[in-house]
C-alpha cells in the first residue's frame, strides 16, 4: 500500500472511532433519559392506582403521538419510527400501570 492510501486508511479508522464515541455517549444519553421518564410514569402509574384512575388515556397518548411525530420531522428524524418508539414506550407504560392497580 502507498503512503497515500495507508493515510487515508488513519484517518477513516480515527473518524470511524470518533462517531463511535459519540454513539456510546449519545446510547448512554438514552438509557439514563429513559430510565428518568420511567421513574416519572411509574410515579404516575401509583397516582393512577391510588386514586382509581384507568392505566392508559388514550386522548393523552394521541396527543404525544402526533407531537413526537412534529419533532420527529424537526429533527429530520423518520415520523413513523419515532411513532412506533412511542408506542412501545406507551405499552410499557400502560403495563407498568396495570402492575400498580394489581
Amino acid at each position: 500500500m502507498s503512503s497515500a492510501t495507508d493515510n487515508a486508511v488513519t484517518k477513516a479508522a480515527e473518524v470511524l472511532k470518533e462517531h463511535r464515541n459519540s454513539i456510546d455517549r449519545l446510547d448512554a444519553i438514552l438509557v439514563y433519559t429513559l430510565g428518568e421518564r420511567f421513574k416519572h410514569t411509574q410515579a404516575v402509574g401509583k397516582l393512577k392506582a391510588t386514586h382509581d384512575l384507568p392505566p392508559s388515556d388514550p386522548t393523552r397518548e394521541a396527543s404525544q403521538i402526533d407531537r413526537l411525530e412534529r419533532l420527529a420531522r424537526e429533527a429530520d428524524l423518520d415520523p413513523e419510527f419515532a411513532k412506533k418508539f412511542l408506542n412501545f414506550i406507551i405499552s410499557e407504560v400502560i403495563q407498568h400501570h396495570k402492575q400498580h392497580q394489581s
